[in-house]
């Protein structure tokens, strides 16, 4: 007896040397290479992500401290998934739930979830998202609809894992097309920001020999097409790259010190609409009116 994949069904989609894999469970990016380079950080198909590698993140983002917010004037309790010492809610609730197969094609593949309403979120979501594969890259796009009769409160992210293509991190550089650092207390919940500046100016390629981040940017910069990007390069000459639009304004960029599965494996570059714990300060946090829709785009290269 074959046992299914953790992840359910694997989505394989191809342009030429452009490979990628989608998971069924969270819409997952398990993989994605350019002939036998790794771009990101694969994780096997018997599986289950070691550290949200790939995941998809929504209806929020990174850390919800105590599992807890307001939302006009009414108080939710969401479970924790991270424990002592960090109290959180980690990644939102889409991480381990079944999506739907829209549509699959050799290039593209569709899914779609419908997040059900539930006594800390009591808001119906239907959200969709494609992912692409051309000469170009791997573009992701996603749009959310709020369903639910009232207004939501909503963020987005993903967590792919930048490949250092086989050399080890320490040998690699990252430059981050960002200004301004977010601090963060012992539970790494935000406290304010401060310039990227010093031991936190990733502008100019550097080495992350010795470097451990788990740490938060804003103020990005954008080149001319309007797009933010973070570059991982490695000893290969190669640089695996990730990119966002104007959908979305935050990076997050950890390098695993200490993950189980993940300790400097790779490095998570992860574009975000918003920061840890915005639903408890509203900072950068979407109201999305019932009906309404929100769309974020962003992408993945290898130069």
């Amino acid at each position: 007896m074959n046992a299914p994949a953790p992840t359910g069904k694997q989505l394989e989609i191809r342009d030429g040397e452009h490979v990628a894999v989608v998971t069924e469970v969270g819409a997952n990016l398990r993989s994605y290479r350019v002939g036998e380079r790794d771009v990101v950080t694969p994780f096997a198909q018997d599986q289950l992500p070691p550290a949200s590698h790939g995941a998809v993140l929504l209806p929020w983002p990174n850390r919800l401290g105590d599992g807890t917010y307001t939302w006009d004037g009414v108080e939710y309790q969401v479970p924790l998934n991270e424990h002592e010492p960090r109290r959180t809610a980690l990644h939102g609730l889409a991480c381990w739930t079944r999506w739907d197969v829209l549509e699959h094609t050799e290039s593209a593949v569709t899914l779609a979830l419908d997040l059900v309403p539930t006594p800390g979120y009591p808001w119906a979501l239907h959200t969709e998202i494609t992912y692409t594969v051309s000469h170009d890259g791997l573009e992701v796009r996603m749009t959310t609809r709020n369903d639910a009769t009232s207004d939501a409160p909503y963020g987005a992210g993903f967590h792919p894992w930048l490949s250092p293509g086989g050399a080890e991190l320490d040998e690699c550089t990252l430059r981050i097309d960002a200004t301004e650092h977010v601090t963060v207390d012992s539970r790494l919940l935000p406290t304010g920001t401060e310039p990227a500046s010093g031991e936190w100016d990733f502008t100019e390629h550097r080495s992350l020999a010795g470097v451990a981040l788990d740490d938060a940017f804003v103020g990005v910069t954008r080149n001319a097409l309007g797009l933010s990007w973070i570059e991982l390069s490695a000893p290969d000459g190669r640089t695996a790259a990730v990119w966002t639009d104007e959908s979305m304004d935050t990076w997050q960029v950890c390098t695993g010190d200490g993950l189980v599965g993940a300790h400097r494996t790779g490095l998570a570059a992860e574009p975000m609409t918003c920061i840890a714990d915005a639903f408890r300060t509203g900072e950068r946090l979407v109201r999305l009116a019932p009906g309404a829709e929100h769309t974020v785009r962003w992408g993945l290269v290898l130069r």
